[in-house]
């Protein structure tokens, strides 16, 4: 019988470290495949193969297209493409981001769970926000097993947590017992592989960069009064019962707490150029007051004037509102603001 040997893991927010940590605990003769997306900006430089490296005896590369699967390598996503593993061949799709990143968590989760079902392991670690959490689900539904760190032992706990209330995932542990809980997983018999649902065919082929249809999306999901932030597309709601998440006509993805939080940037960001607008409004106005009265048009002087004071006072109120909206962030500033 097929064992274990397929480890697709994924992290944000203070997950290097962490994987700095596990793989320095695999052993030498491991008999898997280890696939790691961490979110990186999509400039960049890809070092975290090399720093990786430091930490394992076990060989470590940035993963390229085309890539043959070697067990006891350990194959890190490249910025700017999400990593998918279909038939024992690494593929680095060029599809839409997934909750505003790529490389995201969710499209490896389900390509493992494509091709390798019962013998494949998906692990979510410490990081920000949701990505991740829907494809461990659909990780499960094709078989694997499913493991998410402990959320009071992650430096940021919602990646953890949203996974947990995305399904019955199978097992959770600290960092220090992570690693010996995949080296016992591993010696065991893989699970059956159950038919996959053809959704999550649809979601890794959008990954991968096919192009669909509006009735493709129509078999995922339903049409709702929400515009793609990325691309100002109609949303679908994804017909999914466990996590609430949509996709656009392009298929930018998201989950709903991603969504929120590119939508609260979107306004913070419409906020602030109104604000400069206004300010820069008010300085015309008040300038062109200055030239009226210089020649003699005074009834034209205290017009502008009046409208300048105006813009003043509009400008006043944004910027206590743009304020109030940073403290309740956490009281992050922007330039020209305070």
């Amino acid at each position: 019988m097929p064992r274990r040997d397929i480890i697709a893991i994924g992290g944000s927010l203070g997950a290097v470290s962490v994987v700095r940590e596990l793989c320095s605990g695999l052993a030498p003769d491991l008999i898997a495949s280890v696939f790691i997306v961490i979110h990186v900006a999509s400039h960049g430089d890809n070092l975290l193969a090399a720093l990786l490296q430091e930490d394992t005896g076990l060989p470590v590369s940035t993963a390229t297209d085309g890539d043959r699967l070697e067990k006891g390598r350990i194959y890190i996503a490249p910025a700017d493409h999400h990593m998918l593993v279909i038939d024992g061949t690494i593929r680095l799709g060029n599809g839409p981001r997934e909750n505003m990143v790529r490389p995201a968590i969710d499209p490896l989760f389900r390509s493992v769970g494509i091709s390798y079902g019962g013998r494949a392991i998906g692990v979510v670690l410490t990081g920000l926000l949701n990505d991740g959490a829907a494809g461990l689900a659909d990780l499960k539904r094709c078989g694997g097993v499913t493991i998410v760190q402990g959320p009071r032992d992650a430096v940021a706990a919602d990646m953890p947590l949203g996974a947990l209330r995305t399904s019955s995932v199978d097992y959770r542990a600290p960092l220090s017992e992570l690693g010996a809980l995949l080296t016992t997983l591993m010696t065991e018999e893989a699970g059956p592989s159950p038919p996959v649902p053809d959704d999550i065919r649809l979601e890794v082929d959008i990954a991968r960069g096919r192009q669909v249809t509006t009735d493709e999306i129509a078999t995922i999901g339903d049409p709702v009064a929400l515009s793609c932030p990325a691309c100002g597309g109609v949303m679908s709601q994804v017909r999914d019962n466990k996590v609430l998440r949509f996709r656009c006509q392009v298929g930018h993805a998201y989950t709903a707490d991603s969504l929120s939080t590119q939508q609260e940037d979107s306004v913070d960001e419409a906020m602030r150029i109104a604000l400069r607008i206004l300010e820069e409004r008010r300085i015309l106005l008040t300038k062109m007051a200055r030239d009226a009265t210089e020649h003699g048009q005074h009834q034209m002087a205290r017009t502008l004037l009046t409208r300048a004071e105006e813009c003043g006072q509009h400008a006043e109120v944004l910027r206590r509102s743009v304020l109030q909206g940073m403290a309740r962030d956490g009281g992050k500033t922007s330039s020209g603001l305070t």
